[in-house]
Protein backbone atom coordinates (compact mmCIF):
# COMPACT_ATOMS: atom_id res chain seq x y z
CA UNK A 1 0.00 0.00 0.00
CA UNK A 2 1.15 3.26 -0.48
CA UNK A 3 2.07 5.21 2.58
CA UNK A 4 0.60 8.54 0.84
CA UNK A 5 -2.58 7.44 0.25
CA UNK A 6 -3.32 5.21 3.08
CA UNK A 7 -6.52 6.25 4.58
CA UNK A 8 -6.48 9.21 2.29
CA UNK A 9 -3.84 10.92 3.76
CA UNK A 10 -1.57 12.84 1.60
CA UNK A 11 1.03 15.84 1.57
CA UNK A 12 -2.27 17.94 -0.39
CA UNK A 13 -4.37 16.96 3.19
CA UNK A 14 -5.01 19.97 5.06
CA UNK A 15 -3.53 19.61 8.41
CA UNK A 16 -6.33 19.52 10.40
CA UNK A 17 -7.01 15.76 8.40
CA UNK A 18 -3.67 14.54 9.96
CA UNK A 19 -4.33 15.32 13.49
CA UNK A 20 -8.39 13.90 12.96
CA UNK A 21 -6.66 10.82 11.31
CA UNK A 22 -3.97 10.62 14.39
CA UNK A 23 -6.82 10.87 16.98
CA UNK A 24 -9.03 8.10 14.79
CA UNK A 25 -6.52 5.72 15.04
CA UNK A 26 -5.06 6.25 18.63
CA UNK A 27 -9.12 5.83 19.63
CA UNK A 28 -9.19 2.45 17.58
CA UNK A 29 -5.81 1.31 19.42
CA UNK A 30 -7.47 2.21 22.88
CA UNK A 31 -10.72 0.56 21.65
CA UNK A 32 -8.17 -2.72 21.20
CA UNK A 33 -6.83 -2.25 24.38
CA UNK A 34 -9.90 -1.70 26.54
CA UNK A 35 -12.43 -3.39 24.36
CA UNK A 36 -15.06 -4.35 27.23
CA UNK A 37 -15.25 -0.82 27.67
CA UNK A 38 -17.03 0.99 25.19
CA UNK A 39 -15.73 4.76 25.85
CA UNK A 40 -14.30 6.48 22.55
CA UNK A 41 -13.65 10.09 23.09
CA UNK A 42 -15.88 9.84 26.33
CA UNK A 43 -13.03 9.38 28.40
CA UNK A 44 -11.39 12.41 27.96
CA UNK A 45 -14.71 13.41 30.60
CA UNK A 46 -13.49 11.10 32.85
CA UNK A 47 -9.90 12.32 32.76
CA UNK A 48 -10.41 15.79 33.32
CA UNK A 49 -12.74 14.96 35.73
CA UNK A 50 -10.26 12.83 37.83
CA UNK A 51 -7.58 15.85 36.99
CA UNK A 52 -10.33 18.57 38.26
CA UNK A 53 -12.44 17.25 41.56
CA UNK A 54 -15.57 18.73 42.10
CA UNK A 55 -15.79 20.90 38.88
CA UNK A 56 -18.42 21.36 36.79
CA UNK A 57 -20.66 20.44 34.01
CA UNK A 58 -20.53 24.24 32.81
CA UNK A 59 -16.13 23.66 32.99
CA UNK A 60 -16.82 20.28 30.82
CA UNK A 61 -18.78 22.49 28.58
CA UNK A 62 -16.13 25.32 28.23
CA UNK A 63 -13.39 23.01 28.11
CA UNK A 64 -14.72 20.59 25.31
CA UNK A 65 -16.50 23.08 23.63
CA UNK A 66 -19.81 20.90 23.39
CA UNK A 67 -23.21 21.52 24.18
CA UNK A 68 -25.01 21.78 27.73
CA UNK A 69 -26.88 18.48 26.51
CA UNK A 70 -24.66 17.16 25.00
CA UNK A 71 -22.47 17.32 27.89
CA UNK A 72 -25.56 16.22 30.24
CA UNK A 73 -26.03 13.09 28.10
CA UNK A 74 -22.46 11.43 28.15
CA UNK A 75 -22.35 12.39 32.18
CA UNK A 76 -25.43 10.36 32.41
CA UNK A 77 -24.16 7.79 30.91
CA UNK A 78 -20.44 7.48 33.16
CA UNK A 79 -22.69 8.00 35.86
CA UNK A 80 -24.80 4.73 34.89
CA UNK A 81 -21.86 2.73 34.14
CA UNK A 82 -20.35 3.87 37.63
CA UNK A 83 -16.88 6.35 36.64
CA UNK A 84 -18.04 9.05 37.76
CA UNK A 85 -20.74 10.78 40.41
CA UNK A 86 -22.76 14.08 41.14
CA UNK A 87 -23.35 15.39 44.31
CA UNK A 88 -25.16 18.62 44.59
CA UNK A 89 -22.74 22.00 44.92
CA UNK A 90 -23.52 22.75 48.47
CA UNK A 91 -23.20 26.83 47.38
CA UNK A 92 -25.36 26.21 44.32
CA UNK A 93 -27.71 23.62 44.90
CA UNK A 94 -28.83 23.88 41.47
CA UNK A 95 -25.12 22.83 40.46
CA UNK A 96 -23.62 19.60 40.80
CA UNK A 97 -19.87 18.93 41.49
CA UNK A 98 -18.38 15.71 39.45
CA UNK A 99 -15.93 12.90 40.58
CA UNK A 100 -14.72 10.12 39.39
CA UNK A 101 -15.64 6.70 41.52
CA UNK A 102 -13.11 4.17 42.17
CA UNK A 103 -13.70 2.11 38.73
CA UNK A 104 -13.20 6.23 37.31
CA UNK A 105 -9.85 6.39 39.56
CA UNK A 106 -8.60 3.01 38.58
CA UNK A 107 -9.50 3.41 35.10
CA UNK A 108 -7.45 6.94 34.42
CA UNK A 109 -3.71 5.21 35.22
CA UNK A 110 -4.34 2.13 33.32
CA UNK A 111 -5.66 4.30 29.83
CA UNK A 112 -2.38 6.48 30.57
CA UNK A 113 0.01 4.00 30.55
CA UNK A 114 -1.59 2.33 27.17
CA UNK A 115 -1.77 5.64 25.95
CA UNK A 116 1.94 6.63 26.54
CA UNK A 117 2.42 2.84 24.93
CA UNK A 118 1.00 4.01 21.73
CA UNK A 119 2.76 7.23 22.01
CA UNK A 120 6.05 5.28 21.84
CA UNK A 121 4.40 3.09 19.21
CA UNK A 122 4.05 5.06 16.74
CA UNK A 123 6.88 7.25 17.25
CA UNK A 124 6.33 10.21 19.47
CA UNK A 125 8.99 10.85 21.70
CA UNK A 126 10.55 13.45 24.10
CA UNK A 127 11.88 15.38 21.35
CA UNK A 128 8.31 15.62 20.33
CA UNK A 129 8.01 18.05 23.21
CA UNK A 130 7.93 21.81 21.35
CA UNK A 131 5.74 20.15 18.68
CA UNK A 132 3.14 18.97 21.65
CA UNK A 133 3.58 22.55 22.73
CA UNK A 134 2.93 24.12 19.66
CA UNK A 135 -0.46 21.60 18.45
CA UNK A 136 -1.67 22.76 22.01
CA UNK A 137 -1.24 26.12 21.37
CA UNK A 138 -2.92 25.82 17.88
CA UNK A 139 -6.03 24.17 19.88
CA UNK A 140 -6.26 26.65 22.48
CA UNK A 141 -6.12 29.69 19.86
CA UNK A 142 -8.67 26.85 17.88
CA UNK A 143 -11.13 27.25 20.99
CA UNK A 144 -10.37 31.01 21.37
CA UNK A 145 -11.93 31.51 18.00
CA UNK A 146 -15.25 29.84 18.66
CA UNK A 147 -15.29 32.21 21.74
CA UNK A 148 -14.98 35.22 20.22
CA UNK A 149 -17.59 34.42 17.24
Amino acid sequence: MDDESFQAIKDSSPFIAWIHNISLNQQKYMKSKFNELDLGHDVRYIMFIYDNPGCSQDDLVNMFGQSKGNIAKTLRKLEDQGFIQRQVNPENRRKYMLNTTEKGRNLVPEYRKISKQWEIEVGITEEDIELKKRIKEIAIKGMNLIEDN
